[in-house]
């Protein structure tokens, strides 16, 4: 394994005051000042990137990747006022590019296929033979510009937010296993030419045929078999789904002789975005030794700032109080890199940060956090089971998203469907809450932020108070109880916070039959039935719009409104 990758977005972040930011991709329209770069963004961001790379570097990493492919190439189509903009920011990257160089990491550059503006659509012109290669001739301009580049980094499966303003926005246009297959090999030899890696991702939302591609060897085979090249690295997240735990390793692994990379996100956007610790390294380990002996898996790439919308907006190695961030994004890259144990790896983290060989009370917070994420955040019962609805495997968590916390009639009666002991798992959760109590204690002497554990223990009590409603018997003082917690969280903090979604509505359905609805929808295996084969993946694409407006109180509205919207997993 010799590829060590890390995202390189944060820079872009500072001063950027959106109420909710996503995450996912650099705000390119905050750097800018009518048809060119703001200089003083530029400049800031330069010196933050180059404090990035210094740190990044240190923890072990090679190589960083930027966004994006679409700001960096110029089409004789474009307007002059576009050309213009985009030779600002191509001598912009061209500088990024040398200080990464110069700082020992090799400068990556990702890209969604494909991006799109109104010259491009008429350029285009929805033919397939022209998006083809107006990619490749877009990989080529880049190779030619900056040989310094390692390579590209391809999204077929997810597009840009509803969100992204700026002059590109990416779409979903590779729908069947046969178009990205064509894709990859009409792109390849321009990798092969310039001797450049094509990193080509499997996540994917779920969108059209080769939505499944993330899991489903059929999808994948349809997609690579055949095509191993020394210029091609298959890019995969740990897991069937995005970055949860309870996720066993994604087995595509084992698949085919295709060199593959193995993606981890160190800031964890389902677990606080780095509000508290959430340490991940012990199931890292796991991962790291199912993988121990595949010569094929060449590198692994970690997210220490993209995914997710929230208001949280601290930034790796670049805030003081980004430590949780650091400490996953050192130990991470120090598991592969060195092989040792995330025991080890903290050892390795202490020593480097504190001047005595004291790391034991680090060891014991970072792993009861381990266990606190585990036991509380998530609820085990509901995921640990295999549950796959399309071409989807259902999140692990979905009580608590991004920044919100579901406490509605629906989500009551869901849970109950799949957890069979509810007293225990509201025991358990309050149980917890001691853990991070103790956490509190360990973190002071080690001169860590005891009010990030404050903050925590305050979440995670109306987590454990909202187990009480899913699963207890309801009582006009727990709505008491939650409506006051509630008022005093939204007093006592300011944004950015989570958010409770309090909703005792009760909605006219029968648990029996929302039993019987689940069971018809839902799957726990990931091959299709013949149910889904007629309905789920054909019949309720059209008929969704209808069963949309009977269920509008089963979808949180953030859910509408983030990302590519949950409309999208339905087409």
């Amino acid at each position: 394994m010799d590829l060590f990758l890390i995202d390189g977005i944060a820079p872009f972040f500072r001063g950027y005051d959106q109420e909710v930011v996503n995450w996912s991709k650099a705000p390119f329209s905050h750097i800018e000042s009518g048809d060119h770069l703001d200089f003083d963004r530029c400049r800031q961001i330069r010196a933050d990137f180059k404090t990035f790379c210094r740190k990044a570097a240190g923890a072990g990493y090679n190589a960083i990747t930027l966004d994006d492919l679409a700001h960096l190439c110029i089409f004789g189509f474009y307007d002059a006022a576009l050309v213009n903009k985009i030779a600002d920011y191509r001598c912009f990257f061209g500088e990024l590019f040398k200080d990464a160089v110069a700082a020992g990491l090799t400068p990556y550059i990702t890209t969604d296929l494909l991006f799109f503006n109104e010259a491009i659509d008429r350029h285009i012109a929805s033919n397939d033979d022209a998006l083809r290669t107006f990619a490749a001739d877009a990989c080529r301009q880049l190779f030619e510009k900056y040989p310094m580049v390692g390579g590209i980094i391809v999204r077929i499966g997810e597009a840009d937010g509803l969100d992204v303003e700026g002059d590109f926005h990416s779409r979903l246009v590779i729908r069947r296993p046969q178009q990205a297959r064509k894709m990859i090999q009409a792109l390849l030899p321009v990798f092969e030419e310039f001797d450049r890696q094509l990193v080509f991702r499997t996540w994917s939302v779920g969108v059209g045929r080769v939505g499944d591609i993330i899991w489903n060897p059929d999808t994948f085979d349809a997609v690579f078999a055949g095509l191993e090249n020394d210029h091609l690295i298959i890019s995969m997240k740990y897991g069937q789904s995005d970055f949860f735990r309870y996720l066993p390793l994604n087995r595509l692994f084992f698949r085919g002789g295709h060199r593959k990379l193995v993606e981890f996100q160190a800031r964890r956007e389902y677990e606080g975005f780095g509000e508290y610790p959430s340490f991940i390294g012990y199931d890292y380990e796991k991962v790291r030794n199912k993988l121990v002996g595949q010569h094929n898996v060449v590198g692994m790439s970690v997210w220490c700032q993209t995914g997710g919308w929230s208001g949280f907006r601290r930034l790796t190695f670049l805030d003081d109080n980004a430590v949780w961030n650091e400490i996953n994004t050192f130990v991470t890259v120090r598991l592969f890199r060195d092989g040792i144990t995330a025991d080890q790896a903290i050892q390795h983290y202490y020593r480097e940060h504190y001047p005595d060989p004291h790391w034991r009370p680090l060891q014991e917070l970072l792993r009861l956090s381990d266990e606190v994420i585990k036991e509380l955040l998530y609820i085990e019962d509901f995921a640990s089971r295999k549950i796959y609805f399309r071409r989807l495997r259902v999140p692990p968590l979905v009580t608590v998203y991004w920044r919100h916390i579901v406490a509605n009639h629906f989500m009551r009666k869901f849970m109950r469907c799949y957890v069979g002991d509810g007293q225990r798992t509201v025991k358990q959760g309050f149980r917890a809450l001691q853990k991070i109590k103790r956490m509190q204690e360990l973190a002071g002497p080690l001169g860590l932020p005891v009010e990030d554990l404050k903050f925590q223990y305050d979440t995670f009590k109306i987590i454990a108070t909202v187990r009480e409603y899913y699963f207890l018997d309801f009582t006009d003082e727990l709505e008491a109880r939650l409506t006051r917690m509630k008022e005093e969280y939204e007093a006592k903090y300011d944004e950015p916070r989570y958010t409770l979604m309090l909703d005792f509505s009760r909605v006219k359905l029968r648990r029996a039959h929302l039993h019987l609805m689940l069971k018809m929808m839902f799957r726990g295996e990931h091959g299709y039935r013949l149910f889904d084969r007629i309905v789920t993946l054909n019949l309720l694409s059209v008929l969704y719009p209808m069963l949309k407006r009977f269920g509008k109180n089963a979808v949180p509205e953030f859910a509408s409104e983030s990302a590519m919207g949950f409309d999208s997993i339905f087409k």
